[in-house]
């Protein structure tokens, strides 16, 4: 008797299992699975292949179709509209630095048979100015495209006595002011340090303009390389310390006659 009281208490604990996992599984709700990513629309266009710099003719290698947002590809060169893109623009300079993967712009190009390259690269209001160089008057060739330096006036006064020398003054009128090219050459050349030049062209505003060409008529010009640090300092915004002049005795000899002149620093 009490072998068949096991044996039914045994079914109806195991008939309770079975219900309790049957009725747990209909609870459960199924795994959803993830819904993808909502893909944003795209078009291909024009971007920089690898870094270009200022002044540099953009070749076809330089160039490639890349995918963009479509929502900001708007104003961009895109392949829907110009397949030929890259062989139209081969040959233009760059007015400005284009980074690699930058979308191109044709406002920061310049086609080199079009209007004048230097007139492209000038800030609204500056001016490009020349003057005459030579190895001794322009740091002995190191002077290359947009560097930084000043502009010294040497001139030499008659003196009223017959019996003195002449005086040499000399004066920084311009300080701090770019280089745009030497002769015709606006960026240094690959794996050349020096460049020598006839004449070099600089970056100057209207009343600076002035300032050198008046000087030019009253003495000689000559070129003092500045600093790498100035040009960081320039482009950060930062004004210079102000140029101190001193006062230093130059000993003249005209016609066997020696003479000490003071001129200021």
């Amino acid at each position: 008797m009490n072998i068949a009281r096991f044996v039914v208490l045994a079914i109806a604990l195991s008939a309770g299992g079975v219900a309790a996992y049957l009725a747990r599984g209909t609870d459960e709700k199924p795994l959803q699975a993830a819904e993808p990513a909502a893909q944003l629309p795209t078009v291909e266009v024009l971007v920089a292949k690898s870094d270009i710099g200022l002044g540099q003719s953009v070749k076809p290698d330089d160039l490639q179709w890349q995918p963009w947002p479509a929502s900001t590809g708007n104003n961009l060169i895109g392949r829907a509209s110009r397949a030929e893109a890259i062989q139209e623009i081969a040959g233009s300079i760059a007015r400005s630095p284009i980074l690699a993967g930058e979308p191109i712009r044709e406002q920061r190009l310049v086609k080199a048979n079009g209007s004048g390259f230097m007139a492209a690269i000038l800030p609204t209001g500056m001016r490009a100015i020349s003057t005459e160089i030579s190895p001794e008057t322009g740091a002995g060739g190191f002077i290359l495209p947009n560097d930084r330096v000043d502009v010294i006036l040497s001139k030499r006064t008659s003196n009223p006595e017959r019996s003195g020398g002449d005086a040499v003054q000399t004066e920084v009128i311009l300080s701090n002011v770019r280089v745009l090219a030497i002769d015709q050459a606006p960026k240094e050349k690959e794996g050349s340090n020096t460049l020598i030049g006839r004449t070099t062209t600089l970056e100057l505003n209207p009343e600076q303009a002035e300032t050198l060409v008046r000087a030019r008529q009253s003495g000689t010009i000559a070129l003092a390389l500045r600093s790498i640090t100035d040009i960081n300092a320039a482009a950060n915004g930062q004004s210079e310390e102000p140029i101190k002049r001193r006062s230093e005795s130059i000993n003249v000899v005209r016609y066997g006659i020696a003479n000490q002149t003071t001129a200021q620093k």
